[in-house]
């Protein structure tokens, strides 16, 4: 059942032990096939293989794809699981399907995820460059490594898979099939498939691995409609919007359209292949022209990255110098806004990237208020003098300085009161005495004692009356006016009244 071609060359292959950490299935083996220099630091390609298949036949499908050729020239290691007595690779059950850790049991996937930690840990490979590549039930096995173990790769290509989860619909245990799946029945919408991906490793939102996906239109054993289903998956559980990016491709003679999506980064992450009347795992079936550089293990500057070139993408934006510590931004201008441009540095962003330690560099000034120091007269706190909040002397902020107090206005232009003793002084002026226009103090000492009493200033904005700086005189001879007035219009309304 879904037999694949048979090999179009003899691939060597070694069978490895030692390699279990005792939770797997009894009924996978591991083999590998060893390039004749492995690279430093060299990349692993995981091969699985199709349903009644086996590691020989898969590492042969590849080879004839030009992907073993590839990998012996540029040094990446070969990891080829395998099934015996058995027909498909579990991706159904809740073991294959739950991410699992440590010595936690798991199913077929965690038998090959413990592969590859073995390979890391014995021959010293890396771990941040790890591919997976397979055909039918190994496709649909290379999407379910994605989903349960996107901390482990990087990347996979598939050739007529399925939606991850989708092989568990009515599985059968006894020969591991999913007919509603495999007839293509079986469909979401992209966020029901996104959420069973999520599922499968809760809590997880760090990296996802790119996909390529391959099915042939015609495909009579595992309907093309899991194809469309696998898009609507990837696109939901990377976040990818619109129809992607179209074009026609021949390969041999047969003709495919491919459509990409990109990420931010402008990487292609999604990368799907739709053979016109292909059959079964397409005409292009395990060919590495176009997988391998998927995977970026190409060339052999490729090879030698020590992290995929899509791992970057999006968690960082460089660190870019220090932007000023706090930006100091100049001693203040007229306006109190700190230098000319007020924010700290020479642009406040730095280096290659954005911020630095404070992000923008500083903000303006060490206080970015105006005047000679930053605030009115010679001192902006102190006591006496000119000082903007201390008592008597000159008045108070001084200049048009937006924060001061006394001068043209006790906030900034047009407050309440200005000039005269200063409002909250001690010393000179009294605290409560009403010397010059000031809203509540006038002359005298520091307890408030008679003093010598300011200079009147103008009113204060939005009052017709002067009540603190008139003289007692004129208080009286106002109040006796306003006695007659009142006086003399009541007995014109009673004489009015008399007269009716």
């Amino acid at each position: 059942m879904l037999a694949s071609p048979p090999a179009s060359a003899q691939t060597s292959m070694t069978m490895v032990s030692g390699w279990q950490q005792g939770t797997e299935p009894s009924y996978i083996t591991m083999y590998e096939h060893v390039p004749p220099k492995l690279a430093t630091n060299a990349p692993i390609l995981v091969v699985i293989h199709y349903c009644g298949g086996n590691a020989s036949g898969i590492l042969g499908e590849a080879s004839g794809g030009g992907i073993i050729s590839t990998a012996d020239s540029l040094g990446v290691l070969i990891v080829a699981p395998q099934l015996n007595g058995r027909n498909c690779w579990d991706v159904a059950t809740t073991p294959s399907l739950t991410h699992a850790t440590g010595t936690t049991s798991g199913g077929d996937t965690k038998a090959i995820v413990d592969m590859v930690k073995y390979e890391i840990a014995h021959r010293s490979v890396n771990a941040n460059r790890v591919y997976a590549i397979g055909s039918s039930s190994g496709a649909m096995m290379t999407e379910a490594l994605l989903a349960v173990y996107p901390d482990v790769f990087k990347g996979g290509s598939e050739f007529a898979g399925v939606p991850a989860g989708c092989w568990s619909a009515s599985y059968t245990e006894s020969n591991q099939w999913s007919g509603p799946c495999a007839g293509g029945q079986v469909t979401k919408t992209a966020q029901q498939w996104g959420d069973a991906v999520r599922a499968m490793y809760p809590g997880y939102t760090g990296f996802r691995p790119r996909i390529q996906l391959w099915h042939g239109t015609a495909d009579s054993t595992i309907n093309y409609n899991n194809q469309t289903e696998a898009v609507k998956q990837w696109t939901n559980v990377m976040a990818l919007t619109g129809n992607g990016s179209s074009s026609t491709v021949t390969i041999s003679g047969h003709a495919y359209t491919r459509v990409q999506w990109a990420n931010s980064c402008n990487q292609t992450v999604l990368d799907e292949w739709s053979e016109t009347n292909g059959p079964h795992g397409t005409d292009a079936n395990m060919n590495g022209q176009y997988s391998m550089p998927f995977f970026a293990l190409d060339t052999a500057a490729n090879v030698a990255l020590g992290t995929d070139p899509q791992a970057g993408c999006g968690t960082t934006t460089g660190t870019g110098g220090s932007g000023g510590t706090t930006g100091t931004g100049g001693a203040g201008g007229t306006v109190g806004t700190g230098g000319s441009t007020g924010r700290g540095g020479t642009t406040g962003t730095g280096g290659t990237g954005t911020g630095g330690t404070t992000g923008n560099g500083g903000r303006g000034g060490t206080t970015g208020t105006g005047g000679t120091t930053g605030t009115g007269g010679t001192n902006p706190q102190g006591t006496g003098g000119t000082n903007p909040q201390g008592t008597g002397g000159n008045p108070g902020s001084g200049g048009s300085i937006i924060t001061g107090t006394g001068g043209t206005d006790n906030s900034g232009a047009a407050g309440s009161g200005a000039g005269g003793d200063n409002t909250t002084g001690t010393g000179g002026s009294s605290v409560t005495g009403t010397g010059g226009d000031n809203v509540t103090g006038t002359g005298g000492d520091a307890s408030g004692a008679a003093g010598t009493t300011g200079v009147t200033g103008p009113s204060a904005p939005g009052c017709a009356c002067e009540v603190g700086g008139a003289s007692s005189a004129f208080n009286a001879l106002a109040l006796a006016g306003i006695f007659v007035a009142v006086l003399g219009r009541r007995r014109a309304k009673k004489r009015s009244a008399e007269k009716r």
